[in-house]
């Protein structure tokens, strides 16, 4: 998201040169730079003046220190005024009320309400709890059924609804259900509409005089720009909302909605949603998506995916293979994908590496989990013995091999040599030149210069 916002912010280190203060007069260009990205990006025009004077009050008169350039220490100031706008630190839920704690979802239809509904009672079952969910949309039976399966998915019991009963009284029978089965919360999917109507804004007030919820959740559509911002305050006004979820930062949008909404509501964004997977959630960091923004990555947030994604049991017995000296081979190489596609695939990765890292994949080439899957089915294509011993795979095996994957040869052996480059990489990790191996990670990941 935001590509065009970092592209131009990355300039402005380039834009201020060789003064050992910033002024004025060596800011103006930057800031006007600033200024036309923010608003390319769909960041309302009220934030955007807000934002700029902000800047321009804290940078100015500001010394360059050290060894930066004025660029970075404008880049700097941006940098925690991003942060600050977006709210500063994560805003975690307060469930700390007598179980069941209730979560009351609000949004408009399409904005990916009860997907999200999905999402968070994944992420709260990571967290060892009991999670029911409950359609009150009673006038979509179609959204009650996309809901029991997203339960399904998400391995939460989810409370029967139907199309004849009142959503106040769907809701009270979720909870009470929830009270004697010892669940520890209940996430209440509301209906949607296309727009805002007056018979929707007054039903779900009910539902929340009713329920008397623990957190009240807008979910918007990052995709929908200042549309889905003026939406949020409408619904603020009408509800005490507790926090914003964002959902489709990871779609094709300007994705100003992100860097608006807490400025025009006055209301934190407790979550960003990624992708149609349930595991596309987590929390959101002002401050880590300011660095995002501004092209320096996001490794944080990378680590603590990795932790709870990564198989840890079978990364260590690799780690203890490859100590010993047996060798790394094709069975092992295509867990490291599977691995890899579980944190969200290379683009996932990418959006949270640093510019100059990231810079190093080529998207022309880049298929992300498509072409993962690809690569992992040729080595299914494979014997048990051509994966433990590749260097067998010679003219007639690629041959057979490519037909029963559905390739052509020459992808087969790319493969073999991203293999025998990750072979390589292995045999420096036993030997500990952790500089000869960075040196040599080039080439080895699809994509990868």
């Amino acid at each position: 998201m935001l590509d065009n916002l970092t592209s131009r912010l990355a300039k402005i280190v380039k834009t201020i040169r060789g003064e050992a203060r910033l002024t004025e007069a060596n800011i103006q260009d930057a800031l006007r730079e600033v200024r036309i990205a923010l608003l390319e990006a769909d960041v309302a025009l009220p934030v955007v003046k807000h934002f700029i004077d902000e800047v321009r009050a804290k940078a100015l008169g500001q010394e360059v220190i050290g060894s930066l350039t004025p660029g970075q220490a404008l880049v700097g100031v941006v940098h925690r005024e991003l942060a600050r706008l977006m709210g500063e630190a994560n805003a975690a839920l307060d469930l700390a009320v007598a179980p069941p704690a209730v979560i009351l979802m609000a949004g408009l239809q399409g904005s990916g309400k009860t997907t999200t509904v999905g999402k968070l009672a994944l992420h709260l079952k990571g967290q060892k709890k009991k999670v029911l969910v409950v359609s009150c949309d009673v006038y979509r039976p179609a959204a009650i059924e996309q809901l029991k399966t997203v339960a399904d998915q998400a391995g939460v019991d989810c409370f029967p609804s139907f199309s004849n009963q009142r959503p106040v009284d769907i809701a009270a029978q979720a909870v009470q259900f929830a009270r004697t089965h010892y669940h520890d919360v209940v996430i209440v999917d509301t209906a949607g509409r296309l727009a805002i109507d007056e018979p929707m804004m007054q039903e779900i007030a009910a539902l929340h005089a009713a329920l008397k919820p623990a957190e009240t959740l807008f979910v918007v559509d990052a995709m929908q720009g200042q549309d889905a911002v003026n939406v949020a305050r409408v619904f603020g006004e009408r509800l005490p909302l507790t926090g914003m979820v964002l959902t489709k930062l990871d779609g094709d949008s300007r994705g100003g909605a992100a860097l608006s909404v807490r400025h025009v509501t006055g209301r934190p964004v407790k979550f960003a949603g990624t992708g149609e997977k349930l595991s596309g959630l987590e929390p959101f960091h002002p401050e880590r998506m300011a660095s995002r923004i501004l092209g320096m990555g996001d490794i944080v947030s990378l680590v603590e995916e990795a932790h709870k994604q990564v198989d840890l049991e079978q990364a260590q017995k690799l780690a203890e293979k490859v100590r010993k000296g047996k060798g790394f081979d094709l069975e092992d190489f295509k867990q490291q994908l599977q691995q890899m596609t579980k944190m969200g695939g290379i683009a996932s990765l990418m959006d949270k590496l640093p510019a100059q890292l990231a810079g190093q994949i080529n998207p022309a080439q880049l298929q992300d989990t498509r072409q993962l899957a690809r690569i992992e089915g040729i080595i299914n294509s494979m014997t048990p013995k051509e994966r433990a011993s590749p260097e067998i795979i010679k003219a007639t095996r690629k041959r057979r091999i490519a037909a029963g994957a559905g390739v052509q040869v020459q992808e087969v052996n790319r493969l073999l040599k991203q293999f025998e480059q990750m072979q390589q990489m292995m045999k420096m990790m036993k030997g500990g030149n952790l500089q000869r191996m960075m040196r040599n990670m080039k080439g080895v990941l699809p994509g990868m210069r």
